[in-house]
């Protein structure tokens, strides 16, 4: 899920110098893109530049990369704080800020990282970079991925000889990436030098020729998993793909002056002014090549998936809700709830209070009011319950600062209800994942509001299976849902169902992914969603809360009504897009079996 920017500027800075009054036109540009996108990483970012045409002897390649949740304000203010000194006649000249400058370049890179391998160290912040004393085999990439299968990878490149130095998968794909660069610059060398004899000139004739597509192409064939990818070449060309199946997004915008992608729609908007239908997103599958002269072109890596997976998570939770069309979905998310809502209030719209756990539900909320007034034609009485104080997304926090922030990250408005147990307190929310914030902290606190009732509605479905595509989830335990059915089985006499699941997982442990099959569903299966639900609030409510606690999820059914586009949902079915999701989720239920927390 992490975020990425990538800026292509087709025109010599001193252009940008002249139209906007600074060279810095790329920069701030990029600086605005990775800003705006700070909700999809907050433990580190990186940017790099390529300047195109540098002479021998004189750096290429400008990279900077911090860690931390205020990573991007200190890599700018870094470059800021080089330029603060530099003569005027080099500042307010393009050609020569380019000449003498760092990150003054044509082709701009950035990241904001969000860990899922629990990895963490300056050395895993992108953009990764791969130095070659050829420009053409010199390469940067950053990318929003997850890999499912990096043994694989691995060994293949042991195989063919290489000693990757980690088994992690942005590594792993550099080096995929890298030694297939290397095989296409040899082909072309090959052939070219058949026709000339100047070593400068079949470079050049390399640059020119390069078939970018090509070494994707045999590289992105062995990977499972979902990602999109941006790249550099050390002479200028660059690019950016997606898999097939188009588990994660990438949207671009392309005018006369600049190319631009990110991962999501709206930033896009915001940082050049323009209107949505201005920017397209890439098709799976499909790369975007923008070769050093400026050409830009589409090629299919992959043929797409006649099954499309875009990742339902993205628009229910990790997405900016200012997106056209994520707004729609997530205002039809909480009004596909108001029925449910009614019934656990047996109707008593006057003695109830409805509000949201901020900051990402209030957009269903809103249709979640729109929904109720329509069933029961009556206005309801709204607040704003709940405060959310810290600007930080305990959701996406490494683990051992989870649960500490989940204890405070809440406060409560105090009036908000009538006391005494007089209403009704429904506080909607975009997921209920762990329960961890649940149950240390918002069932306490809106229990100091002495309300008869709270019912808890998620927009969302019950998160029942680990993600393997881009979202830290990925042990079986951590799951509210998966754990109430657990104690469901256990409580009804129904052990043998985890045993005989563990069995048929172990039995086909050695196969090959394609031949796996996902046994974990049959947990579920004894149970209604009503009946786990039932469960979670039993084991999510502080034995200090002495109201009855309900919780209302979403529908599978419900989801894809409201995001027909976005068919992932392998959170909630077990359906995974490729077999390497499914022997995934196989070793992840071994591990919870044999007490393995890895």
């Amino acid at each position: 899920m992490c975020g990425i920017a990538m800026i292509r500027l087709l025109k010599p800075l001193d252009f940008y110098q002249e139209k906007y009054g600074t060279w810095q036109y790329g920069l701030q540009k990029l600086y605005l893109l990775m800003e705006k996108q700070h909700n999809r990483g907050q433990e580190g970012a990186g940017i790099a530049t390529v300047k195109l045409d540098m002479p021998p002897g004189e750096e290429y390649i400008w990279r900077e990369r911090i860690e931390g949740k205020n990573a991007i304000q200190e890599i700018f203010a870094t470059i800021n704080k080089n330029l603060a000194n530099v003569p005027n006649e080099i500042y307010k000249s393009g050609e020569k800020s380019k000449a003498e400058l760092p990150f003054a370049g044509e082709l701009y890179l950035g990241h904001l990282r969000y860990s899922t391998t629990g990895k963490s160290g300056l050395s895993y912040v992108h953009p990764f970079l791969r130095r070659h004393n050829w420009k053409n085999r010199t390469m940067v990439i950053a990318g929003n991925f997850n890999l499912t299968n990096v043994d694989e990878i691995f060994d293949y490149l042991t195989l063919k000889g290489q000693h990757p130095r980690d088994k992690g998968d942005t590594f792993l794909m550099l080096e995929s990436l890298g030694f297939q660069l290397d095989q296409e610059v040899q082909k072309e060398y090959n052939k070219i030098k058949q026709r000339y004899t100047n070593d400068i000139a079949i470079t050049h004739k390399i640059e020119e020729n390069l078939d970018i597509a090509s070494f994707i192409r045999k590289t992105e064939k062995l990977w499972d998993g979902g990602y999109v990818i941006c790249g550099m070449l050390g002479h200028g060309d660059s690019f950016v793909f997606r898999d097939s199946k188009g588990i994660r997004p990438v949207f671009y915008y392309i005018n006369d002056e600049i190319v631009v992608t990110a991962s999501e729609r709206p930033v896009i908007q915001t940082a050049m002014n323009v209107k949505e239908e201005d920017i397209k997103e890439l098709n799976p599958g499909e790369a975007m090549i923008i070769k050093k002269n400026g050409t830009v072109r589409f090629e299919t890596i992959r043929p797409a998936s006649s099954e499309l997976a875009k990742c339902s998570f993205e628009r229910i939770y990790f997405s900016r809700g200012s997106d056209l069309d994520i707004y729609k979905e997530r205002k039809k998310l909480g009004r596909s709830l108001a029925n449910p809502i009614l019934q656990a209030i047996d109707n008593d719209v006057d003695n109830t209070v409805f509000s949201f756990i901020p900051n990402t539900a209030e957009v269903a909320f809103y249709g979640m009011k729109d929904g109720i007034k329509a069933l029961n034609n009556q206005s309801i009485r709204v607040e704003k319950v709940l405060i959310k104080d810290i600007k930080l997304r305990t959701f996406i926090s490494n683990n051992n600062e989870r649960d500490d922030l989940a204890t405070h990250v809440y406060d409560i408005t105090y009036g908000s209800i009538r006391r005494g147990k007089v209403d009704n307190l429904v506080a909607i929310d975009d997921s209920i994942v762990r329960g961890t914030t649940l149950k240390q902290s918002i069932l306490k606190i809106l229990y100091r509001l002495e309300p008869k009732k709270i019912v808890i509605v998620s927009s969302s479905p019950q998160v029942r299976y680990p993600d393997y595509y881009g979202i830290d989830m990925a042990r079986m335990n951590e799951f509210c849902a998966f754990r109430a059915a657990i104690e469901l089985l256990k409580e009804s006499g129904r052990q043998y169902v985890i045993d005989e699941v563990y069995n048929k997982s172990k039995a086909q442990e050695l196969l090959p992914k394609e031949e796996i099959i996902n046994y974990v569903t049959e947990i579920y299966n004894p149970f209604s969603q009503v009946e786990i639900s039932k469960k979670i609030a039993e084991m999510l409510t502080p034995k200090d809360v002495n109201c009855p606690v309900e919780l209302i999820y979403q529908t599978i059914e419900g989801l894809h009504n409201a995001c027909p586009d976005h068919s992932g949902d392998w959170y909630f079915s077990g359906k995974y897009p490729t077999p390497g999701g499914t022997r995934m989720v196989n070793l992840a239920f071994i591990n919870y079996y044999e007490g393995k927390d890895v």
